[in-house]
Parts: C-alpha cells; sequence; structure tokens
C-alpha cells in the first residue's frame, strides 16, 4: 500500500540519521562543536533577502535523491556552487544526508567558504545537536521538515535555531502541515510539491495551501521547479522564492540555468513591494 510504503521510507530515512548522527556524537562532544559555532562568521539575513521584489531562485548541491537516485558526481561542490551565485542564485542550499542523497558537512563547509550569499544545511534535523553541527559548519539556514517532528519538537527547534542567530526553513507538504509550521512561528516556510507518500510532484501543492501562509512569511515553492515558466507560474500564485535542484545539477550549464531562472523570476509581473514583518 502506498500509504504503508510512504512511512516506512521516511522511518528509514530517520533511521540511517539517528545512527549517522550517533556516530557523530561519539566522535565529536557537543562542547567542542559549541566552541566551533562560536568561532564561525556570523549567520547572514536570509530573510530580508528573500523577502525582495520578485522570485529568488534558492539553487541545490544535490547528488542524488530517494526519488530518481544518482543525479550528479558533483566532485567540486564548492565550484558549484559558486557557479550558482555567479548565475544570481539568492541561496545555496546543500544536502548534507549521506545514505539516501550522497552529501556531507564537509560539503557544506566548502560551500561556505566558497561564496557570500546565504547557505542552507538540508537535511532531516532531529535534535539540536544537528543544529549546532550546521553553525559550526557555517550554515545560516537549517531545515526542519514537519512530517518528521513532533510539534513540540518543531516549536523548540525553531525557537533554538531563532536564538543561534540561524533561519529555520519550514517544509511543509499539505494542510494540516501548513498549518502546524505557522501554529509553530514559522517565519519562512517551504512548500515541498513531492508528495512524501509517492515521491511523485505534484505542482498544485502550492497553490492549495499558499492561502494559509500569512503575508509576513516568507514563501518557497520547493520542487518540480523545471524552467523559467515555472518561476513565473510560482511567483503568480505568491511564491517568493523557489528551491531548484535536479534540473540544475543534471543540466550542462548550471550558471545558465540559473539565470535563466533568475530573470524569470524578476519579470514585471512578478514585481511586488517587498513585505514587512
Amino acid at each position: 500500500m502506498i500509504g504503508t510504503q510512504s512511512v516506512s521510507v521516511l522511518d528509514e530515512i530517520l533511521s540511517g540519521v539517528r545512527a549517522d548522527l550517533a556516530e557523530r556524537q561519539a566522535a565529536v562532544p557537543l562542547d567542542v562543536l559549541k566552541e566551533r559555532a562560536q568561532r564561525a562568521p556570523a549567520p547572514r539575513d536570509t530573510l530580508s533577502r528573500l523577502r525582495g521584489p520578485g522570485v529568488s531562485v534558492i539553487a541545490e548541491v544535490k547528488r542524488s535523491s530517494p526519488s530518481a537516485g544518482s543525479l550528479a558526481t558533483i566532485s567540486d561542490p564548492a565550484a558549484l556552487a559558486g557557479e550558482y551565485e555567479s548565475g544570481g542564485a539568492g541561496m545555496i542550499s546543500v544536502l548534507t544526508e549521506r545514505r539516501r542523497f550522497g552529501g556531507t558537512l564537509d560539503d557544506l563547509t566548502a560551500v561556505r567558504a566558497a561564496v557570500d550569499i546565504p547557505v542552507l544545511r538540508k537535511d532531516f534535523l532531529v535534535t539540536s545537536y544537528q543544529l549546532w553541527e550546521a553553525r559550526a559548519h557555517g550554515a545560516d539556514v537549517v531545515l526542519l521538515i514537519v512530517a518528521a517532528l513532533e510539534q513540540n519538537a518543531l516549536i523548540s527547534l525553531i525557537e533554538r535555531t531563532e536564538s543561534m542567530g540561524m533561519t529555520p526553513l519550514v517544509e511543509v507538504h499539505d494542510e494540516e502541515e501548513t498549518r502546524r509550521a505557522v501554529d509553530a512561528g514559522a517565519r519562512l516556510i517551504g512548500v515541498n510539491a513531492r508528495n512524501l507518500k509517492t515521491l511523485e510532484v505534484d505542482r498544485t501543492t502550492f497553490g492549495r495551501v499558499v492561502h494559509l501562509l500569512p503575508s509576513t512569511c516568507v514563501r518557497v515553492a520547493e520542487s518540480g521547479v523545471r524552467g523559467p515558466s515555472d518561476v513565473i507560474e510560482y511567483g503568480r500564485q505568491g511564491a517568493d522564492a523557489v528551491l531548484v535542484g535536479e534540473t540544475l545539477v543534471t543540466g550542462k550549464d548550471p550558471r545558465t540555468a540559473v539565470a535563466d531562472m533568475v530573470a524569470a523570476g524578476a519579470h514585471p509581473a512578478l514585481q511586488r513591494d517587498p513585505r514587512c514583518g
């Protein structure tokens, strides 16, 4: 059954994440991690950047995924991130989950050192230890997935993230999760078009839940962005930013691909006054 399969996929991912996390916790005590985090450069102001007119592009460093398998080798994530920045990306997303996405925290460190724009640690975060990891490796933003967290844990991790100076990108997939994110106080909310139950992309998801997002929230459309036309469509529906992964890492010219999407996001029809709040 699809429902049973979806739960097992998420459970398997989280099980692997926790196993890898336990190894890292054994190797690097929290006190050491906190010292490293204190030496890291101050987090960048992400919300102000994404609140600007038009639709920003968040470009992703992504080697593989559970839905598509291997996507790209990416031997030099820093160089790829540099191409994204040169193309006008407003933020870089870095997958750090190892088993299903082929990422590492070293990728995050390398990207942070290579670009001047905000960097997102994209992973399955379930404990505050992972927040300290993110900060120690230079992250400005961390992903918090509503479907992977109980409400009290979600609220706690949002508050802890903000107390550390970072911004939580809270990811939702449906109306119920959207309400949970808003109730938890999220100010940056990503609507993922990839269904956790089927792993298929439904580009109508954003349009179905956007009315539940306060105007003070920064709204991100995630997954299924194939090119400039999708950027424009999401922008018309109210997106402040789009997160793009597979399209960029599987293409031949990531800089140009990002630049084309950035140009689409600057379309006159999408220009609006920056939001406050």
